[in-house]
């Protein structure tokens, strides 16, 4: 047992962050796969904490560089209880009420042995655990960990636009 969970860590710690998928809001797979070739800016969200006003940030980098490359996705999580209570009302507040147009998960957690395999990697190969909702997590185009940011540090942020602009095609 105990060699079956260190040959996971491992195989984890060698893996580029495209390998990881998710769900979309709708259902649908979302690739990081898909996006090889291309930053991503990984954010965990929450529609009730007292920075969802950084949705709007981050709308604005995706308005402003995805047409040359980056891709922000937005993955709600009530691992700090601040969530709404189903993916059909974060989808109408963030498509509906927000008018976000970036790719977004399904409600997803974070943090603990439930986290999902992409926060497990960023968590066991780069020692990041969000420590409150929007923690954001720049991938490369080469599915390397670019940077890491708190909650505190917005998307539009000099440091965060400056590795942005060095990692776009």
């Amino acid at each position: 047992m105990l060699k079956a969970a260190l040959g996971l860590v491992i195989t984890l710690l060698a893996l580029p962050a495209s390998a990881f998928t998710f769900t979309a809001l709708d259902g649908s797979p979302l690739e990081l796969e898909d996006w090889r070739g291309q930053p991503v800016l990984v954010v965990n969200t929450a529609s009730l904490c007292g920075f969802t006003r950084q949705y709007g940030d981050m709308q604005q980098i995706y308005d402003k560089y995805g047409p040359q490359g980056l891709v922000v996705l937005a993955v709600p999580s009530d691992d700090f209880r601040q969530e709404l209570s189903s993916n059909e009302e974060v989808a109408d507040f963030c498509r509906v009420q927000t008018g976000l147009t970036f790719p977004i998960t399904q409600i997803t957690p974070v943090r603990g042995a439930q986290a999902h395999p992409f926060y497990q990697w960023l968590a066991d190969a780069h020692g990041h655990v969000p420590n409150w909702n929007f923690n954001k997590a720049l991938i490369g185009a080469d599915g390397e960990l670019l940077g890491f940011w708190g909650s505190a540090m917005r998307p539009t942020a000099r440091a965060i636009t400056r590795e942005i602009r060095a990692a776009l095609p």
